[in-house]
């Protein structure tokens, strides 16, 4: 994705820096270092699925202010459309939403992230989920058509695998949970291979070793 559109953010680099009007004032990217940012777009206000992920993500706010994560939206609307719809959840669906929601309406933050993708839609943004450290530093992004909500649980789970694996010096292996076992990082060299057979780790093979944390 490049050209009218942006570009691609790229992952192990620091998140494209935006200055941007949201429903709880100005904001800036760098208003959140030494906190976990999740950012995530959807296509419009007013609209059915956006509607069920926004009281969704409103489920699991608490949970991520717990982790050190702010949560916030984004979507190519007026900081009023925003305001409205918020009042029309919490009348209608008796949900507060306590997360700010950027208004995108030049789209400069969504070309940054490569939002836009012109196969789904010119105006409107994706749906995706950028994930960015207490450093400011991408680590993980996740996107989604306009058709298909998200899955809470793995935004959840994405976030404390991305803070474990900084905690400890570990990877996460597939379908892992918190209190799962850890995969250990492979050996560099044969003294690494050789020693790491004799440290109680769970081992399939040399490359393949498991542990509890």
């Amino acid at each position: 994705m490049c050209g009218e559109f942006g570009s691609m953010p790229v992952l192990g680099e620091p998140a494209p820096d935006f200055e941007a009007l949201t429903t709880a004032g100005m904001v800036k990217l760098s208003d959140f270092k030494g906190k976990w940012l999740v950012l995530f777009s959807h296509p419009a206000d007013f609209t059915p699925v956006c509607t069920t992920e926004f009281i969704a993500f409103s489920q699991i706010a608490e949970e991520l202010k717990s982790l050190n994560v702010q949560l916030m939206g984004l979507s190519i609307d007026s900081v009023h459309s925003h305001l409205a719809w918020i009042r029309n959840i919490k009348e209608k669906m008796g949900v507060d939403i306590p997360f700010p929601i950027i208004a995108d309406l030049d789209m400069k933050v969504a070309k940054k992230y490569g939002m836009i993708h012109p196969g789904q839609s010119s105006t409107a943004a994706i749906r995706a989920v950028f994930f960015i450290d207490d450093k400011g530093i991408l680590r993980a992004m996740i996107y989604y058509p306009l058709t298909a909500g998200r899955y809470m649980p793995e935004i959840i789970r994405l976030v404390k695998s991305l803070q474990t694996t900084d905690k400890y010096g570990v990877a996460t292996p597939a379908n892992w949970q918190p209190g799962d076992k850890v995969v250990v990082p492979a050996p560099k060299n044969k003294e690494e291979m050789d020693k790491r057979l004799s440290e109680g780790y769970e081992c399939k093979d040399w490359y393949l070793c498991f542990k509890k944390l």
